[in-house]
Parts: C-alpha cells; structure tokens; sequence
C-alpha cells in the first residue's frame, strides 16, 4: 500500500487529524509508526466503539503499531465501577473480548494497561514535567475528557492527575499518533502543548466523530450529547437482543430534520461503515420495501418527508440486529468476562 492510500485510510471518516501534514510526513519517514486507542474501564460497551473498531483495524491496515490502552488507574482516580481497581480490571478484560468481537484481530494490536507502565518512576517524572509545562487552568480545563466539569476539580484533587496522566501515557508508550473520539481533544492538545515546551517528540492526533445518544440533546455540543454507558436507555450495547435494539430505538428522538437526529447518525456512522446496503421493510399499504446503497440516498428521501421517522427507526433498530449479530454469537461462545461484569453490577 503506498502513503498516499495509506493516507487516506487513516483520514477517512474522521472528525479532525491535527495535523494532515505531520501525518503524511510520518508516513513518509517511518514504516511501522506507533498509535493507541485509550479507554476507562467503566461498564457496558456500546455501539459508539463500532465507529473505533474499525478505525483501528484502518490504522493496522495502514501498518501502524496500534496498542488499545487500559487506564485501569485513571478509572479509580474517576470513582468509575465503585472505585473497585479490580472490577476496574474485570471490566478491561471484558472490553480485550468486544473489542475482539467487533472484528479487532488479537494478534496484531496489542493490549496494554496503565498499571504496567507506572511502575517505572520515569512515567512520574513526566507527569510532573507535564505539571510543571501546562497551567492549573488548563489543566482544569481538560478535566471535561473524564466527563467532569472543572469545578469538580475542587472536590476531589487527585482528580487534578488525570489530565497529567493521559497525556504522560503518550510520552511513556513513545506513540506517533494519538487516536480518540472527539471528546478526548483537550487531552491530546495538552499533550501537543507539553511536547512543544519541553522540546519531546510531538504526538499526531487522530479525532473520529462521537455517536449521538438516542435521547437527543444539545446539537451544538457533541461531546455532551454522546451515548453514554451511564444511560442504558440513551445507547444500544453492543451484545444488546434484537428485541431490546428495537425499543430502545422505538423510543429514539428522531426529529424530521437531519441534524441532531440520533438515528440518522448511527445510519451514518456506524451502519454504512460496516455494510452496503440498508433495507427498510415496509408494508405494501405504506409503499412496500425500500432499499438504500448509500447514506446519501437514505439522508435526501428522509429530508424531502419521504420516509417516515418511525419507518427509519425500524430500518435503522434491523441493521444494527443484523450488524451485531456476530458480537452476540461471539460472547455466547466466550461468556466469562461478560458474566462476571454483569454480576458485579448485583
């Protein structure tokens, strides 16, 4: 695959790389470049990681070095799963299994998590050194990557760690590139901004776009109005039964506009991602079966009141059945970690 084809699979169905010309080059200036994906181990995996998987099966495509990274520590600092560091851990074992499930080969990312690489004092040194390049301000700022306002900050101060913390994760692991969902940029920035003043190599930043929770909210902020784990209503889980896709996308906002329409954007983001094409069976008396070969066709029949909301929520609720049934059919040959999470929550 030559740069420019590899290029153009990192940059595809993205939100932002910053920046295009820093990638390139390092396309063209190193064979195997290192990047990582980093997740809380915080609950119940959910639709918006299908828009991960696949750009991380893009990046190891691409030839990069790809590492899927734990932040079991960042997790307890978060008060996530109870602040229990070892259901912190069951729960990363579980998500090693959806990621495997949603079509992530094993063998060719690797799994890492935070405690392994704390042990070493110098992750501690360039947290501090970070500390010392970025101001409280900023720090503070950035505590919105962990779904905390900066006034919490105030409550908890080893909360005050965590932005520190990511950013050293990068330096630590000697990545070229950082790849997130959008919510994660101040994290990234942070970084970009520490490596600048302490003259460290310059991490590359990879943005794809946030799925929408299927309550709606704020338009205008992605970031707040994503699917949560918190919310088992405002998102499908991704081992989720046809049965309960379909009422939780029944019971969908689905406005007759196009923007801020949570079922549009997983027609989107995720189905036309993953296949060709999407059916919507109708009924005879309501114009009978309707065959979609692009996101664009599907977008301008809804956008003229072609289609009605209900008739997309249905189409929508069977592509994503059909779309995860390999995920189902996964952990009910490997249920242990699954069952392990879902009783800890009893």
């Amino acid at each position: 695959m030559d740069i420019d084809a590899r290029y153009q699979l990192i940059a595809s169905n993205t939100e932002e790389i910053v920046t295009g010309e820093e990638l390139m080059h390092l396309l063209e200036t190193k064979q195997a470049p290192r990047a990582y994906v980093g997740f809380e181990p915080s609950g119940m995996v959910h639709a918006g990681w299908m828009i991960v998987a696949s750009k991380i099966n893009d990046f190891v495509e691409a030839g990069f070095d790809f590492t899927i990274f734990f932040a079991d520590w960042h997790a307890y600092i978060n008060d996530k799963l109870g602040g229990d560091i070892e259901r912190i851990r069951l729960c990363a074992h579980y998500m090693e299994d959806c990621f495997e499930a949603l079509g992530v080969p094993r063998e060719k990312v690797k799994f890492e998590y935070a405690s392994t690489i704390m042990d070493d004092i110098d992750y501690w040194e360039k947290v501090i050194s970070i500390g010392k390049a970025s101001s409280l301000s900023r720090v503070k700022r950035a505590m919105t990557i962990m779904g905390r306002t900066e006034d919490e900050a105030e409550v908890d101060s080893s909360k005050m760690l965590y932005p520190l913390m990511q950013a050293a994760d990068i330096f630590a692991m000697d990545l070229d590139v950082a790849y997130s969902g959008l919510d994660q940029r101040r994290a990234h920035m942070l970084a970009r901004d520490a490596a600048d003043k302490l003259a460290w190599k310059k991490p590359i930043a990879v943005h794809t776009p946030l799925l929408a929770g299927l309550k709606g909210g704020n338009r205008m902020d992605p970031v707040a109005s994503k699917m949560s784990k918190s919310d088992p209503d405002s998102g499908i889980l991704i081992h989720d039964t046809p049965d309960e896709i379909k009422r939780k996308i029944g019971k969908a906002f689905c406005p007759s506009e196009i923007e801020g329409n949570p079922v549009l954007d997983m027609a989107r983001l995720v189905l036309f991602q993953r296949q060709n094409e999407l059916v919507i069976d109708r009924p005879e008396k309501f114009g009978g079966p309707l065959r979609f070969h692009s996101f664009q066709e599907l977008q301008d029949l809804y956008a003229a009141g072609k289609l009605h909301p209900m008739d997309l929520k249905n189409g929508v609720a069977a592509g994503m059945a059909s779309t995860l049934e390999p995920v189902r059919e996964y952990f009910k040959h490997n249920p242990k970690n699954l069952d392990a999470l879902r009783a800890s929550f009893k």
